[in-house]
């Protein structure tokens, strides 16, 4: 098995491209995708289309936002949620528009397969809880994470949402691996720990590195992936975009 496993496009379409491009030159069999392919970016209906071409999807935050509410979302996320509702009810364009709520609305929350677990934010609240490196320290919570789901023994659980690339390890004490601390790979097949693996974002980084980040899984070891990919040409679509924020576009610029 050779997977590619990605997350919070937030329809940078730039940044999905180049990593799309990657993920084919890497030779992986098939694309997961966990959530936020929505939300933020300039071009949330060309990121469903290619999206609509993974093998799976999952439910982020920001598509649960645009079908249910940005309830808890600040005000610049929320003008990017009632943004990108218009942006999927195009005039004249009623077919197309029912076909991309129907892929929205048809997101599943969690996928199972063998002894892995796919979510957007964490085992515990697959779209909503965010997980920092710094909740290691919080022995409660990661006691609760890595006892979630009660009906599920994995041992990788796969996550997005922080933007925040790395693994978490269900050791003594609970350890977080940076990718850069560990040269991007992790074997995780000998391993007799339970591993969370926060695949970082595709399209808008938060962790220092403005490049795209994603992940390979493979029969041994993952992967992490840092794609650049031209910045410029997002910044230009949020210019023709101006229902956008443009703190939402500086912030590609930073990684931050």
């Amino acid at each position: 098995m050779k997977r590619a496993v990605i997350s919070d496009i937030h329809a940078n379409h730039a940044a999905f491209e180049a990593v799309l491009a990657d993920i084919e030159e890497q030779g992986c069999e098939d694309i997961y995708c966990l959530g936020d392919i929505i939300g933020y970016g300039p071009d949330p209906r060309i990121c469903i289309t290619l999206a609509g071409k993974c093998a799976l999807n999952l439910l982020g935050n920001h598509e649960e936002a645009v079908l249910f509410g940005a309830i808890g979302f600040n005000p610049k996320a929320k003008a990017a949620i009632d943004w990108t509702k218009e942006q999927l009810s195009i005039e004249g364009q009623e077919e197309e528009n029912r076909e991309m709520w129907n892929f929205v609305g048809g997101l599943s929350k969690h996928h199972k397969e063998g002894d892995i677990l796919y979510v957007h934010g964490s085992p515990r609240d697959p779209t909503r809880e965010y997980v920092f490196k710094q909740d290691i320290r919080d022995i409660p919570k990661m006691d609760a994470l890595f006892g979630a789901p009660p009906d599920f023994e994995w041992k990788v659980c796969f996550a997005g949402h922080t933007h925040h690339p790395g693994i978490f390890s269900q050791s003594t004490p609970y350890m977080f691996h940076d990718p850069r601390e560990i040269d991007h790979r992790y074997e995780y097949s000998t391993r007799p720990e339970r591993i969370l693996v926060n695949v970082g974002s595709v399209g808008q980084p938060r962790d220092g590195d403005k490049r795209a980040s994603y992940v390979i899984i493979d029969d041994e070891a993952l992967h992490f992936r840092r794609i650049e990919y031209d910045v410029q040409r997002t910044l230009d679509r949020f210019e023709e975009n101006p229902g956008l924020p443009d703190y939402l576009a500086q912030r590609l610029t930073e990684g931050k």
